[in-house]
């Protein structure tokens, strides 16, 4: 037997809402890009802050997560909140992907090691169909200092070659790297460096 342990699976097993229930900033200012109730796949949704949000905005949700706890606070949200959020419980690292299923995917802080990250965002790039959005915020390799929050482990976080290189041929609706403050729970909280990203497909 396994004897591994989701540590994302444990941490959501606390009661609170570990990085609150209001949704990320960026996505709130990006949701305007987004196509009107389009198909949305919100994959490493932990807790579903951001998936939720986007149901109460009339988007046909899925979230994926591999933390069953994460799902299941998602679950809850949603019927707090009283809209339908799909979940899924998907391993990044053996999902598997549809071509152009989803109008558009989001990710928000969703870290993975460079191997599957570079996967991942290929795979997003297959996935999402001519016309479809990829909307994302994440930490930056430059993050470790600041203390605010994400990872530690640089492999596990994000630079900004990785997609413009990976998405190339899409047209970039936002871009941008830098310093912004985000306070979401108790596990992000201050001065970070990210890199966000709105891209459609050709």
């Amino acid at each position: 037997m396994s004897q591994f342990v989701n540590p994302w699976d444990a941490r959501f097993q606390a009661d609170e809402y570990v990085y609150g229930t209001n949704p990320n900033v960026f996505l709130t200012e990006a949701m305007h890009h987004l196509i009107p109730k389009g198909e949305t796949l919100a994959i490493a949704e932990g807790e579903g802050r951001n998936a939720v949000f986007l149901a109460e905005h009339n988007f046909n949700v899925t979230a994926w997560d591999y933390a069953p706890s994460g799902l299941e606070k998602t679950k809850e949200l949603a019927a707090k909140r009283g809209v339908p959020v799909y979940t899924e419980l998907v391993d990044l690292s053996t999902a598997r992907w549809e071509e152009e299923k989803w109008d558009q995917i989001v990710c928000i802080f969703g870290h993975f090691p460079t191997p599957l990250r570079l996967k991942t965002l290929e795979s997003v790039k297959n996935a999402v169909r001519p016309g479809g959005l990829y909307v994302s915020e994440v930490y930056s390799v430059h993050q470790p200092p600041y203390n605010s929050g994400g990872p530690k482990e640089v492999d596990l976080l994000y630079r900004p070659e990785e997609f413009l290189q990976i998405f190339n041929d899409w047209k970039i609706i936002h871009f941008f790297m830098g310093e912004v403050i985000r306070y979401e729970g108790n596990l992000h909280n201050g001065l970070s460096h990210v890199i966000q990203f709105v891209g459609q497909k050709s």
